[in-house]
């Protein structure tokens, strides 16, 4: 589980494409602190496995349906990518509870800034959009942030500063696309919901 609080900015070295997989390496040597094999890192909200790793890089391999799920596909060396190790049972969750599994890609179709805020529109893919509510929580290439505004299928957030500064937010644009996952509790809710209420059917 993770918080959604980006510990590092990790550089790409190597996406490895296989048959039915890729072999990702980054170099990011500040979430390798404590880190063995076997231990889970949020890479711009996809959580990965830790199969190889030195002091300063490591690697994960990504099947092919977490590739088609996210944006890790399109990965180049050089790329910038969100990161955060999991969360320890005695840390502080200073965000929200995050999976790292992606329940969608957005594209950015909107930037401006209002007031030393950055505002960024994007497109939900088709129903995320009934899990999103008007400040509520969203993860946003593994960054957890709060909804500023609703409409329809469009949801806006907004960045300060310091979220531009630490994270990928703040060379991404109109046209670009990222990472998205809903809070599980919405989804746990319409589960329940739909096994209490007489004549409710599941929509997913």
């Amino acid at each position: 589980m993770f918080t959604g609080i980006i510990e590092e900015l990790g550089t790409v070295e190597s996406l490895d494409h296989r048959a039915g997989s890729a072999r990702l390496t980054l170099r990011s040597p500040r979430v390798l602190e404590g880190i063995s094999l076997g231990d889970s890192i949020a890479v711009s909200g996809c959580c990965l496995t830790v199969t190889a790793h030195d002091t300063r890089s490591w690697t994960a391999d990504v099947i092919t349906t977490t590739l088609e799920a996210t944006s890790l596909g399109a990965l180049e060396p050089g790329d910038r990518v969100n990161l955060e190790r999991c969360v320890r049972a005695d840390g502080r969750l200073d965000g929200h509870i995050v999976q790292g599994h992606v329940d969608g890609v957005a594209e950015i179709i909107g930037r401006e800034e209002s007031s030393g805020t950055t505002l960024l529109r994007l497109a939900l893919p088709a129903g995320l959009e009934r899990y999103v509510v008007d400040k509520g929580s969203l993860a946003v290439d593994g960054i957890s942030l709060t909804v500023a505004g609703l409409d329809g299928e469009v949801a806006t957030i907004g960045l300060i500063p310091e979220t531009l500064e630490r994270t990928t937010l703040g060379t991404k644009g109109v046209g670009d696309e990222v990472n998205l996952e809903v809070d599980v509790l919405a989804k746990y809710v319409e589960k329940l919901s739909a096994s209490l209420l007489p004549g409710r059917e599941d929509r997913r």
